[in-house]
This record gives structure tokens, C-alpha cells and sequence, in this order.
């Protein structure tokens, strides 16, 4: 799994001019699944992003996570995060999981999010969606499980 992690003030989702998801202080994620992809890679990505500490502690140091600070998640699927642009001009998606495949583990993400007590949004899996993010700091990370959980078989 793939995510891009975007601190924000605000984000919001919007399908055909209806916001379908906002938050306000927290993490903008849009997230990949590849083929392959297991409920392992899942819960470790989500309890990564619980805990990953880039909010500022009265010292002003990136010393809070996103549980600490009661911040929300507002999650969006993008499978583009898994275009292979190698070869020509045109990217190719084969290594994004098939929607029969990834629809289950983003389910499970929004479900084990709000399972840890915490507000998630979400946009419409597969549908064309107008995100808007205020991006705080800016502070954007690319988590990337394959390159996260390496070794830690």
C-alpha cells in the first residue's frame, strides 16, 4: 500500500458539487493498494499513520501524532499512486489492485480508523471527486508498506 500523508487545516471531498467528506485539523491521506496487498499491509499502514508524530508540541517540535492531538482523517482512494511510468508516455496501472480486490482493504482502513476513536472521512472509491486540501506547513510524506515492512518478516 501507498499513501500520500498531507497535514492539514482543512480537506474536503466533493463528487458532482456535494462535499461527500471534510474534516478540519489533521491528515488528507490518499491511498494506493496494489494487487497483492493483505490486511497485514493494511492495519500496519493505518497504525502508522495514527502514530506518526508531525504535529507541533507546545515546544513547537514535531513531537504529536494525529492521535495525540484528537486531530481527523479524511482518506481517498487513488489508485494512480501505483502508475508505472517507465516506459512511454503513458502510464500503466497493472500493478493497482483490481476494485474486487482494494475495496475490502479500504473498507477495513476506514473501519479500523474510526475503531481507534478517531473522526474518518472518506471520499466514494472509483468515483471522479474534486479533493481540496489546505496543506499545514506544507507537510507531506509518502509512506510506501513495501519499503516500510522490509525485513520485518
Amino acid at each position: 500500500m501507498r499513501a500520500v500523508l498531507q497535514r492539514c487545516t482543512h480537506g474536503s471531498v466533493t463528487i458532482d458539487g456535494k462535499i461527500v467528506g471534510e474534516i478540519q485539523q489533521g491528515f488528507v491521506l490518499l491511498l494506493g493498494i496494489q494487487t497483492g496487498d493483505t490486511e497485514k499491509e493494511c492495519d500496519y499502514l493505518l497504525d502508522k499513520v495514527l502514530r506518526l508524530r508531525v504535529f507541533e508540541d507546545e515546544a513547537g517540535k514535531l513531537n504529536r501524532s494525529l492521535l495525540d492531538i484528537g486531530g481527523e482523517l479524511l482518506v481517498v482512494s487513488q489508485f494512480t499512486l501505483y502508475a508505472d511510468c517507465k516506459k512511454g508516455r503513458r502510464p500503466s496501472f497493472l500493478a493497482a489492485a483490481r476494485p474486487e480486490e482494494a475495496i475490502p482493504l479500504y473498507e477495513r482502513f476506514l473501519a479500523k480508523g474510526r475503531e481507534q476513536g478517531v473522526s474518518v472521512q472518506s471520499g466514494v472509491f472509483g468515483a471522479d471527486m474534486m479533493v481540496s486540501i489546505e496543506n499545514d506547513g506544507p507537510v507531506t510524506i509518502l509512506l510506501d508498506t513495501e519499503e516500510l515492512m522490509a525485513g520485518k518478516e
